[in-house]
């Protein structure tokens, strides 16, 4: 497992009976996990005091019980500052796991000695997108919801990079892929963190499993004659890393060659020392 274990203000203290227990900067959150299947006895003395818990409904999503936290508030990775804000569906506007890929492409991007042009498909509020322009690169920031974007635009502001060479769209992701590879735009790198169903521009539902291999396939006609990387993570429990990999592979190495390696991500518990499995990642290099 790659374990994001380079926090500093965020720590994952304790998780049991279907939960977590995080610390982010100075407050302290109970959200549901549906990876915690086991029970423990609830040692940490923050599970009585945290300031804020997310209730799930039985009719369907939740909501954050009465809690002590600001509206929003700021947390650093490395030289990163990310805006906090606890949303519906238990969501907070990061995933701290992903630091773990944030460093590994990071010194990728560094270590290339060339200008590196980064494509982030589904790039929410921006985490990726920080981290490859702060590494030096220029990114292509897409994703179908315009409040993310706007707050990805924050993220990158807080973290002194309002003028880096950032750009924002709001699309749907395969239709802008799909435009992109009519005008022949190319990228060095493609990070790919797609949800785990959605639905399309008619209503229709999709889901990650039957499409990931055309998206994937669609992606990869995007890359550069001399690409860096492409990463592409997923939080669908019936997708696994080695599933991933084959579907990365099988579209990038008979043109590119190279290697791909995949494995899940997750987070050290402070309680036990063990880590908590948060998702996968599959990744191809030159």
């Amino acid at each position: 497992m790659w374990s994001a274990d380079n926090w500093k203000d965020y720590s994952l203290l304790d998780c049991s009976d279907g939960c977590r227990l995080e610390k982010w900067g100075d407050y302290t959150l109970i959200r549901p996990d549906p990876q915690v299947i086991w029970k423990n006895c609830r040692a940490h003395a923050s599970w009585k005091k945290a300031d804020a818990v997310y209730n799930r409904s039985k009719s369907g999503g939740g909501s954050w019980n009465e809690n002590k936290l600001p509206e929003e508030w700021k947390i650093n990775y490395r030289d990163l500052t990310f805006s906090i804000k606890p949303m519906g569906f238990k969501h907070t506007g990061l995933f701290p796991e992903q630091a773990v890929n944030w460093d590994w492409f990071s010194d990728l991007i560094k270590s290339a000695n060339r200008p590196i042009k980064v494509l982030n498909l589904f790039a929410y509020t921006g985490g990726a997108t920080v981290a490859a322009a702060k590494a030096g690169a220029s990114v292509c920031h897409v994703d179908a919801s315009k409040g993310m974007v706007q707050r990805a635009k924050e993220n990158a502001a807080l973290s002194g990079l309002s003028d880096a060479p950032i750009r924002y769209i709001v699309d749907d992701c395969f239709k802008f892929c799909e435009r992109e590879k009519r005008r022949g735009n190319t990228y060095d790198a493609i990070i790919m963190d797609p949800p785990s169903y959605g639905r399309g521009p008619n209503g229709e539902k999709w889901t990650l499993e039957d499409n990931i291999d055309s998206f994937v396939a669609l992606a990869s006609t995007l890359l550069s004659d001399n690409p860096l990387f492409f990463l592409l993570n997923s939080y669908t429990t019936g997708l696994s890393a080695s599933t991933m990999g084959y579907i990365v592979g099988k579209n990038i190495i008979p043109k590119h060659g190279g290697r791909v390696i995949s494995d899940e991500i997750g987070l050290p518990v402070k309680q036990t020392s063990w880590s908590l499995p948060c998702g996968a990642s599959s990744r191809w290099t030159k």
